[in-house]
């Protein structure tokens, strides 16, 4: 289902057919989206990507979801960065626990927030078949600190008749793949559905590779993500090998847009086509495919930090996994690597006092939430409460703030090195210390370290681009 996603960013909008589609294009509401985002720091484009496991209409036929409530099946968030010969799109496994904020059911009653669960559940909240798109958009906002300009949901059926559309994909298949592969309760292995090495998919069959988990690998969903990705470039490369012209993208165009549900924002043909230009430039190797920085957390998947902090910081700042300047300005923008101005690197002191804020541990350290609370009051700061976090896997220390609340959080951060702040559902200023402060538990006023230019190496190696060889890493485990 992401490679039509993909796609529809890229063909949806052609010019000389979107009075055609503009009523064939399905939008959510946006009432729904917090009211408390990041800021748009960065000159580049944030689109996220999610693709329904619905079992509404024609998906039912085509082995949608079990249940009656539509489910997140994969997800992606594309950078589209400012240069526009650039993009990255960040794989989001289904399974990752992360922490969801208030989200608005379709009846307009608004959740408590949920913490370290499963990121797909998101999408569910509300419990419709056609699921919550604001509140996936909410979580990944809350999850990167990255404001996401447009979302777009497909569903299994707008898929297939993309791939037939485009008559078939390139694919390759790292293992033969039998009918229990694909159903797993089926008592015996069944016929070969796949034969290993390269060949062509669409349709079911399309879908079919797309969502195998079982029998290749470790049997994960992180092994599957590699083979989307590669299945999303190959698509993307089949689509310019047939020139971009009417005849070509007409049937493509209207496979995308009867298949897709977009933020309003993206809600006509003609607002399509100005995106879709703005990505014309990018060539198959500056289209590239990562997933976040993970690791596993029993059957769950963690996310790593520092990690993860610095590629959301390289996107911000508009730089490639690789370290580049993409922001097409050049340098001496004034800016650092994080998006924003460097703070400065003297400060007066911080007073606490009107300050209230609650001190979370988020190490394996006994007694670091006391040592900062006693730090902090010592400073004149009211402190609420002092506990362990839900997750102790913090590298770095980061200020959680509520509503109107961003100046005091600023304030906080500069007193712990290398902190960084984040928009948060809960009321009032929230500290969630990490291993930096358990290394050196003091609190003065500091430069906060400077947010890495570049992604970690790991990251970059592990990155795949839309003119890679079509067998190479599908698997994993």
């Amino acid at each position: 289902m992401t490679g039509l996603s993909f796609l529809v960013l890229l063909v949806a909008g052609v010019g000389w057919c979107y009075l055609k589609l503009t009523g064939r294009i399905d939008t959510f509401s946006a009432d729904g989206i917090s009211g408390d985002r990041p800021p748009d720091s960065s000159n580049g484009q944030n689109v996220l990507v999610i693709g329904s496991d619905s079992r509404a209409g024609e998906n039912k036929e085509l082995g949608g979801g079990k249940g009656a409530v539509g489910r997140s099946d994969t997800a992606f968030l594309l950078h589209v960065y400012a240069d526009h010969r650039n993009a990255v799109a960040v794989s989001i496994p289904r399974d990752t626990l992360v922490d969801i904020p208030a989200c608005k059911t379709p009846g307009g009653r608004w959740t408590a927030p949920q913490q370290h669960v499963m990121f797909n559940g998101a999408f569910s909240v509300g419990d419709t078949a056609e699921g919550n798109p604001a509140c996936t958009q909410n979580t990944v906002e809350h999850l990167t600190g990255l404001r996401v300009d447009h979302t777009v949901v497909v569903d299994f059926a707008g898929f297939s008749a993309l791939t037939s559309a485009v008559g078939g994909v390139p694919v390759c298949l790292p293992e033969d793949i039998y009918q229990r592969d694909l159903s797993p309760n089926r008592p015996t292995r069944g016929e070969l559905v796949f034969a290993t090495g390269p060949q062509t998919v669409s349709g079911q069959r399309a879908l079919d590779y797309v969502r195998i988990r079982h029998g290749i690998g470790d049997g994960s969903d992180i092994g599957r993500i590699k083979r989307q990705q590669a299945f999303i470039g190959s698509l993307i490369k089949k689509v310019k090998s047939q020139g971009l012209n009417p005849t070509t993208l007409l049937p493509l165009a209207r496979a995308a847009t009867d298949s897709m549900t977009v933020d309003p924002g993206l809600g006509s043909a003609d607002r399509l086509l100005k995106f879709a230009m703005s990505m014309k430039n990018i060539d198959l190797r500056n289209t590239k495919f990562v997933t976040v920085p993970w690791r596993y957390e029993g059957s769950r998947v963690a996310i790593v930090e520092p990690d993860a902090d610095a590629l959301w910081a390289a996107l911000k700042a508009d730089r490639t996994i690789d370290g580049q300047d993409a922001s097409g300005k050049g340098r001496g923008s004034g800016r650092s690597a994080g998006g924003a101005s460097q703070r400065p690197t003297t400060a007066a002191p911080i007073p606490g006092a009107g300050i209230s804020l609650a001190v979370y541990n988020g190490t394996r350290v006994d007694g670091l939430a006391a040592r900062a609370a006693e730090l902090l009051r010592a400073r004149g700061f009211t402190v609420t409460g002092a506990a362990t976090a839900s997750s102790q896997d913090h590298a770095a220390t980061v200020i959680e703030y509520g509503p109107d609340l961003r100046d005091q959080a600023e304030a906080v951060a500069r007193l712990f090195a290398g902190a960084r702040t984040e928009p948060s559902a809960y009321a009032g200023v929230r500290v969630v210390l990490g291993t930096s402060f358990a290394q050196n538990p003091s609190i003065d006023e500091a430069t906060p370290t400077p947010a890495p230019s570049a992604v970690p190496s790991a990251v970059g190696d592990g990155a795949r681009s839309a003119d890679e060889d079509l067998c190479k890493d599908l698997s994993y485990g």
